[in-house]
């Protein structure tokens, strides 16, 4: 790499200078007096462990940032060249390689000043250009809002991450930093950048096993979203830890005894619990201060995995542990590669103490994570942690894919940032992790998402249950498919998994969209009909030019747009009866054989054609359809209520009639008024079950009186059925009045 004289992005972008790279060494620009002491700092943390030439080159994009960045002040007021300098040092702890650290240091410059990506391509090379242009956000669109935006941002940064894990490293050291310094920002940004820390940046964290920056992430979001609630925590605790100062000693020392009678070496280390972790249990379990006794724990650090079981028995006969409160992440890893045991036991004076136990390894993983070794080449090398981490890297791929629009995405990966504790196994005793809350539906799609869309039922067990059944740790569970089965939009009212979310609508929403497509061919030959294009389609060529000035997006779309409301179908075909006007003239006398032809109901088009819900017409019933944007045809009786208010929308309006031979049930609304004797009920269901009629839903109210109402929700064929299940009703002596309830 050629040594690079820093440049400023005032001057000609032309005017960089290649120069002897000692001359940059020597620092033609002095670094402030409150900023040597962090470079220093940072100079030496990068030789411990990088060659020195990778040191020039860091060194390099150091003084690159600084002259792009000057001029330029933080909040605070200090130089803006510290905070890329502070980020490039979080990722130097963390022993990064040179790329990312040059990425960090260049990591605003796209942003904050005229420095393009090629620029960064052609002094730093193609890898630290991809990163910083990963981290940097995207430009704001018009009249596009900040949540808008930020799933935008949000959306591109992740997708970023899915291709190179360094990314996000970057991302969330410059949020550290950035949280770090908040107390300069205003009041209301600093809330909002907070709640954004906990949402996103945090879970991240923890989801890619970075403990410490999870903690502290949390701790400082906490202090910033609740600054009095924070204020009163920490006095509490502050006043706590006095008062239990004599019982944490004695637990830490009959442990640092027990241990090695046992012949066990270990590291014991007593720890608070975080504040926030104190707040969240407060709010979660509705617990005053008081009531959280477990503020204090220990951690135990032994030399290898059969030592850790040992330590465990040695502490269950030294304190008595808390039933059902053991967790054996060695053997089952949490979903970001945490391993440890946990357990609670109760100390002297009945005091609840929480036990890590874990060995130097696992101890390792939990404070650094993926950040620990970041960098795998191939699956063969990756560890058990890296494989996990590049699943859900790729996972978000997927969600991509699945996704309609940036906040629809970011929905789904907010859900998948929270993962739980529920693990269950399939018919071959694979182990999956799912999110507490999980269902059989989320564990089919995260098997495949084939298995996931062909769903029917399942067993539990051996055991068939409902779909929507809550999974427990243990529970073993096997999907039964079929192959003509599909989504049900009513999976999205119990699945909690992002993946399971995003492909039941990504399917929905192109069944939609096929059936929309349908919809609108018939409403737009309809239309076409009545401007005198007969067969219900212009040809090729008026469409090409239709296409070309009006919608480039293609005909299938206009047809999805006709038949979700988006367009009139009238305009469209007003506008290609122009066109194939202006191309070849009308036949003479061809305006008078115009005429309407009704869009014919089957009443199984599916998400496409809608049959109303306050009035729902049945075959045989006059029948009007209108269009709604977004819903497509929606089909009422003419003497609808709803219909009668709508009037002044006549040219939403569509003429619609039913099928000759139409197919299927229709669900309609009949009010039963009875005199109050014993059976009548029942006399009542079994004349409409001799009709051949389903009730799907029956209730009744009280008149107070010698009568009672009934209301029934029953399935019929059409009118004529309905009309033979209301004769047999009126046959019964009980039966005081009897008719149709059309709202």
């Amino acid at each position: 790499m050629a040594a690079i004289l820093p440049f400023s992005p005032r001057f000609s972008r032309s005017s960089a200078v290649v120069a002897d790279e000692t001359a940059i060494l020597a620092n033609d620009l002095h670094p402030p007096v409150d900023l040597a002491e962090d470079l220093d700092r940072f100079r030496a943390s990068i030789a411990a462990y990088l060659k020195p030439d990778d040191v020039a080159q860091v060194e390099a994009a150091y003084h690159f940032s600084a002259e792009a960045h000057r001029g330029q002040y933080r909040t605070s007021g200090e130089p803006y060249v510290s905070h890329p300098l502070a980020v490039a040092g979080t990722l130097a702890g963390w022993r990064l390689d040179p790329q990312a650290l040059i990425a960090a240091l260049l990591h605003d410059v796209m942003e904050d000043t005229a420095i393009t990506k090629a620029q960064l391509t052609e002094h730093f090379g193609k890898t630290a250009a991809e990163l910083v242009d990963g981290v940097s956000k995207l430009d704001r669109i018009e009249n596009q809002s900040y949540e808008e935006a930020q799933a935008e941002n949000f959306r591109k940064m992740l997708l970023a991450m899915a291709r190179d894990v360094r990314v996000i490293l970057i991302k969330l050291s410059d949020r550290l930093h950035n949280m770090r310094t908040l107390d300069a920002v205003r009041p209301d940004k600093r809330r909002r950048i907070a709640r954004e820390t906990l949402e996103i940046y945090a879970p991240i964290a923890n989801r890619l096993g970075l403990n410490n920056l999870y903690r502290e992430l949390q701790e400082l979001a906490f202090r910033h979203q609740h600054p009095m609630r924070y204020r009163v925590l920490v006095k509490a605790v502050r006043q706590a830890r006095g008062n239990r100062r004599e019982v944490v000693g004695k637990i830490l020392e009959a442990i640092r005894h027990r241990l090695p009678e046992c012949g066990i070496m270990a590291e014991v280390i007593g720890r608070e619990k975080h504040l926030y972790g104190i707040y969240r249990k407060m709010r979660e379990k509705h617990l005053s201060f008081s009531q959280v006794l477990d503020i204090y724990g220990f951690r135990i650090i032994v030399k290898d995995i059969p030592t850790c079981y040992l330590a465990l028995g040695a502490l269950h006969g030294l304190f008595k542990p808390v039933p059902g409160k053991f967790k054996d992440y060695i053997a089952i890893p949490k979903a970001n590669g945490y391993q440890s045991l946990h357990t609670t036991l109760i100390g002297p004076y009945g005091t609840p103490v929480e036990v890590q136990i874990r060995t130097s390894e696992m101890n390792h993983v939990a404070e650094s994570g993926v950040a620990s070794h970041w960098l795998y080449k191939d699956e063969q090398a990756m560890t058990d942690l890296q494989q996990t981490t590049h699943k859900w890297l790729q996972s978000l791929l997927e969600l991509q894919s699945a996704s309609g629009d940036s906040a629809e995405f970011l929905e789904h990966v907010k859900v998948d940032l929270f993962p739980g504790e529920v693990y269950v196994f399939t018919p071959r005793g694979k182990i999956l992790a799912l999110p507490r809350g999980a269902t059989p539906v989320d564990f089919a799609y995260a098997v495949h998402t084939d298995i996931g869309n062909r769903c029917v039922a399942c067993r539990i067990n051996f055991e068939s249950m409902p779909l929507r059944t809550e999974l427990k740790n243990g529970d073993r569970v096997e999907i039964i498919t079929a192959l003509s089965a599909s989504p049900n939009p009513s999976w999205l009212s119990y699945v909690v998994t992002g993946k399971a979310r995003a492909q039941i609508r990504h399917f929905l929403k192109t069944q939609q969209q096929e059936e929309s497509a349908a919809l609108g061919e018939r409403l737009l030959g309809q239309a076409l009909r009545n401007f005198g294009i007969q067969g219900g389609d212009a040809d090729s060529q008026t469409w090409e030019r239709f296409l070309r000035e009006i919608a480039p997006k293609g005909k299938r779309q206009v047809l999805t747009e006709i038949g979700l409301g988006v367009r009139l179908p009238a305009i469209v075909a007003r506008r290609l009866a122009e066109l194939r006007d202006r191309l070849e003239p009308a036949a003479e006398g061809e305006t008078e054989n115009r005429q309407a032809t009704a869009i014919l109901i089957r009443g199984t088009e599916g998400v496409a054609v809608q049959l109303a819900k306050c009035c729902r017409p049945i075959p045989g019933d006059p029948i009007v359809g209108i269009i709604r944007k977004g819903q497509g045809l929606v089909v009422h009786t003419h003497d609808c209520a709803l219909l009668a208010r709508q009037r002044g929308e006549r040219n939403d309006w569509v003429d619609v009639d039913w099928e000759a031979d139409v197919r299927g049930s229709f669900e309609v609304g009949l009010r039963v008024v009875v005199a109050n004797q014993r059976g009548v009920l029942a006399k009542i269901a079994a004349a409409m079950a001799e009709e051949n009629s389903n009730i799907v839903n029956v209730s009744m109210d009280d008149d107070r009186g010698q009568t009672t109402s009934l209301y029934f929700t029953l399935q019929v064929a059409n009118r004529v059925h309905l009309a033979s299940i209301l004769r047999r009703v009126r046959r019964i002596p009980e039966v005081v009045r009897i008719y149709r309830i059309k709202d």
